[in-house]
């Protein structure tokens, strides 16, 4: 199975008066940068067979977002992505087919400890930027180990959907 695994986009800033951290939105500009990003996306890898995505608001304006680009794809809502517990989220994928693609709309720092803990790194974890992917290949059947394929900040993201 492969993996790709994206950390939503630009958001409003947690601790803005009014707004609570768990009812940010993506802002305009991160709506607009994710919207390119997700074009580059959709121009590497095809539609996965699954989008799953936090329930928080800006992880889920991301995955509609990227489902848009893809096409042919809905978003599924995983509240576990909002709580942390990516790893939860693996061992239920473990029913999905070796050729399967499978993309996960996180939050940091689950989303590169997620990656970090797929790839067996024990170092430091990858710089996940918001709006930025990684694609993990899973190891034969298992869903706890496997290897990068690439890692992808927002900026090479958006110069890949042009425009």
């Amino acid at each position: 199975m492969r993996l790709v695994i994206l950390r939503h986009g630009i958001a409003v800033p947690a601790g803005t008066p009014d707004v609570h951290d768990e009812d940010r939105p993506l802002t305009p500009r991160g709506r607009k940068r994710f919207r390119k990003a997700a074009r580059g996306l959709a121009q590497i890898l095809p539609a996965p067979d699954l989008l799953l995505t936090s329930p928080l608001p800006r992880a889920l304006e991301t995955a509609e977002i990227a489902a848009d680009a893809w096409g042919d794809v809905e978003p599924t809502i995983e509240p576990r992505l909002a709580a942390g517990r990516s790893r939860e989220v693996l061992a239920a994928l473990g029913e999905r087919g070796d050729d399967d693609l499978v993309a996960l709309v996180g939050h940091e720092p689950d989303v590169s400890a997620l990656v970090a803990h797929l790839t067996g790194s024990t170092g430091e974890r990858l710089p996940f930027k918001k709006g930025g992917a990684a694609l993990v290949e899973l190891d034969g059947g298992t869903s706890d180990r496997g290897r990068l394929i690439w890692f992808l900040p927002p900026r090479l993201l958006r110069r890949l959907g042009g425009q």
